[in-house]
């Protein structure tokens, strides 16, 4: 192979780095692959897979052999490699930044950051205990106090970009506890790093004055790159006003921007990793810019980046150094108390913040994630000859890979068997408390009904500004003819193909309408799309909710009001799905039927007018559903809610409940003493539900006294425009006086008797109807 090597031509010396670099990366995808297909069915998640592709191609697996060995690891890749992982780790670190949800981190700042520093702290104590032992055992010659800052990044790193990957490959990266421990990661990579510049300026030798300077001048930077890439967004926002994505080369002026900036903050003597991070996360997420730059570096780190960056980490991992009992003692002495310094820390953190025992194991095991930070502080020591020991750095490596290796396998089977715990949790709108984060599923298939399903998500986000994460989801159909195998719902921003003209139009005018929202209000709502077939998009469409775990879904009816004021019929597959996601939805479920008036939004956000909105309740699940979601429409500034509740001529006998009287509006409320169960959930709702929200003035109460549907018919056309939208529950109420013959024939069935009858042609001049179904 030398031989070889030294007849080689020298013209075609610049192709060995590419062809060495191309054939690793190849190698790796295609080893992670393979792996991924047979640990996928034990629940494993893919950033193991990609480790162990990684660790099987390096000098512990197939490079032992000679000649493989000498391919891969001549002298000058080895700057190649090094390059590769500083773009990889800027690309990932600005995606997490671009995807980290802010106001849930800022919100949850306080236990996130007890976690993260209780497995700190605890590492670190365990470092300063054993480095003294570690640097006589390997030979290390230099610094002792800076091997001991090497070994407390290495026990102490939470690799925050494999806590990202594993959450979202594990289907949890939504939920509490996989957003606490993304969080967390990241708040332990601030930790790290810290560590990391002060052992990068061991080469330096700096003092501390001019460290600060030039701390100072690496923060200038930082604000200042933030600021012009605000302004340079917002410019090319308004300059592609009317087109669906950004052109390639304005996506390439912003990647240049902020490579650029990371690279100067290398150059400087500061990682770049935090810095990224903090770009990523001040990046405007609304318009063209955020959703093109997401949808490319999307697709390219999670398919590409990922599993070379991992694989890289596993591929570094000299096992062949272990060849001593005592340096397989030093290798599992940090094994163990890297494993047990973040379980010690983490759960003592969790005891502190009265989490469950089952939720403080995973995040132990996942706060012991390592393969980032402590690679890269491995490397800059080496480099910087900081470190001198080949020992100490290949055993050390060895350490963090393996530890990685068992702590991915031990999470996936933690979350297999706990998946009750991290599993969706729907808490339906009866029981949602309005000050709790609602996550709501809104879709559209067209630009007709955008404008009012975003008016009713800023509606709900109420007046205190109370959490919410909402999605809007443009729905296409795919036609049979050519459908493709594999069904197909990705984020909006994944759509980025100009040859494929389906719903484009639409999807140019919906995205302009949430960016007014977005820009007007200030409030994030994500885009996704979905593109199937009209027999098959009720399953994405339900695989999506399950996935965000979102409480409610809205579906747009499958009838559009024209100028005139009628009804025209859409395509019948949207009232196919419509029903189907009705029937297999794991969460509650509601209907839309635009009218044009839905609620309030920013056109009632700058002015003094009240959005009337009325609440029909007859009984039944769906309608206290309805009034439960009613809660989050009342904290709205601008939303007059009343409460309209009908009962029987009968129920006006004084013996026949409990009384509650409102004095200032004279309302009177009876509480009927049924024994039916549904009839005493109704009362509870109702008496909780007139408690805190009427007697306080925020809503009004109304009862109607009626014989039969007859004259709740004639009761509703006389309300029909006082109104710009009724609340009512599907159903669920069985056969009730209430409602029978209300209407001759009912045309809708999927919005129930009352919702059918709103939604009739009688009601042409009426608000909007939104039709409520609660999950059972």
């Amino acid at each position: 192979m030398d031989e070889t090597a030294e007849l080689s031509c020298p013209d075609n010396d610049m192709m060995n780095p590419a062809l060495t670099l191309a054939t690793q990366v190849s190698a790796i995808l295609v080893l992670s692959h393979v792996f991924q297909i047979f640990l996928k069915p034990l629940g494993q998640p893919a950033p193991l897979a990609q480790i162990l592709a990684g660790f099987v191609l390096g000098p512990s697996g197939l490079s032992r052999s000679q000649s493989i060995h000498i391919f891969f690891f001549q002298d000058f890749a080895v700057d190649f490699y090094e390059s590769m992982a500083l773009y990889c780790r800027i690309s990932i670190m600005f995606l997490i930044g671009l995807e980290m949800d802010i106001p849930f981190l800022m919100r949850n700042l306080r236990p996130a950051s007890i976690i993260a520093c209780g497995g700190c702290l605890m590492c670190t104590i365990f470092a300063s205990t054993i480095s003294f032992f570690v640097y006589e055992e390997t030979g290390s010659r230099g610094s002792r106090f800076t091997l001991a800052l090497v070994i407390t990044v290495i026990l102490a790193n939470t690799a925050s970009p494999i806590v990202f990957r594993l959450a979202a490959d594990l289907k949890f990266a939504t939920s509490d506890i996989g957003r606490l421990a993304i969080s967390s990661s990241l708040i332990g990579d601030m930790y790290t790093v810290f560590i990391l510049v002060i052992i990068s300026g061991e080469k330096n030798k700096r003092t501390v004055n001019g460290w600060a300077l030039m701390a100072f001048f690496s923060l200038l930077l930082l604000v200042g790159i933030i600021i012009f890439t605000s302004y340079l967004v917002n410019w090319l926002n308004r300059r592609n006003r009317n087109e669906k994505n950004l052109q390639a080369v304005e996506v390439m002026l912003l990647c240049s921007v902020i490579l650029v900036a990371a690279m100067t903050l290398e150059t400087m003597g500061f990682s770049s990793i935090i810095a990224c991070f903090l770009m990523g996360s001040t990046f405007p997420r609304g318009g063209k810019s955020a959703r093109t730059l997401l949808a490319i570096l999307t697709y390219t780190v999670h398919n590409f980046i990922f599993p070379i960056y991992f694989g890289y980490t596993g591929f570094k991992a000299d096992t062949r150094y272990i060849n001593e009992l005592k340096r397989l003692a030093i290798v599992l002495m940090v094994i163990v108390l890297s494993i047990g310094g973040k379980i010690f820390g983490t759960l003592a953190a969790c005891y502190y913040l009265k989490t469950p025992l089952n939720e403080g194991v995973l995040l132990a095991f996942l706060m012991n994630m390592k393969g980032h930070v402590d690679i890269l502080t491995l490397t800059t020591a080496m480099q910087n000859r900081v470190i001198n020991s080949a020992v100490f750095y290949n055993l050390m490596v060895s350490a963090v890979v393996i530890s990685s290796i068992l702590s991915a396998a031990l999470i996936g089977v933690l979350v297999r068997r706990e998946k009750d715990m991290i599993g969706i949790k729907h808490i339906p709108m009866e029981y949602h408390s309005p000050d709790k984060e609602l996550k709501l599923l809104a879709c559209v298939h067209s630009s007709h009904p955008v404008n009012s399903m975003v008016r009713l998500i800023v509606s709900l986000r109420g007046s205190d500004n109370v959490p919410i994460s909402p999605y809007l989801m443009h729905l296409v159909e795919l036609p049979e003819q050519i459908k493709r195998s594999s069904s197909l719902y990705e984020q909006e921003e994944d759509e980025l193909s100009e040859d494929e003209d389906d719903g484009k139009n639409d999807a140019v005018e919906i995205n302009e309408t949430v960016d007014m929202f977005i820009e007007e209000t200030k409030m994030m709502i994500h885009q996704a799309k979905i593109v199937a077939p009209f027999t098959t998009m009720y399953q994405d469409v339900c695989h999506f909710a399950g996935d965000k775990r979102t409480s409610f879904i809205v579906l747009p009816f499958h009838k559009h009001q024209r100028i005139d004021g009628k009804f025209e019929n859409g395509k019948e597959g949207i009232r196919i799905t419509n029903q189907k996601v009705l029937r297999h939805a794991k969460c509650s479920v509601a209907i839309l039927v635009d009218r044009g008036h839905t609620t309030t939004g920013t056109q009632a956000a700058g002015s003094e007018s009240l959005q009337q909105i009325a609440t029909l309740f007859f009984g039944g699940p769906d309608d206290r559903e309805a009034l439960g979601f009613s809660k989050r429409l009342s904290t709205h500034h601008h939303t007059s809610l009343t409460v309209i509740r009908f009962l029987p001529t009968s129920a006006k006998d004084p013996n026949g409940g409990i009384d509650v009287s409102h004095k200032e509006d004279d309302v009177f409320v009876t509480i009927q003493d049924q024994d039916t169960e549904v009839a005493e959930a109704d009362n509870s709702a109702l008496a909780n539900f007139y408690h805190r929200y009427v007697t306080s003035g925020k809503v009004r109460f109304v009862e109607k006294y009626v014989d039969n549907g007859v004259q709740t018919g004639m009761i509703l056309r006389d309300m029909a425009e006082t109104y710009s939208m009724f609340v009512v529950g599907k159903g669920g109420r069985g056969d009730s006086l209430l409602t029978t013959g209300i209407s001759d024939w009912e045309e809708c069935p999927e919005l129930g008797v009352v919702g059918d009858f709103l939604a009739s042609s009688e009601f042409d001049t009426s608000g909007s109807v939104l039709v409520v179904q609660q999950h059972r």
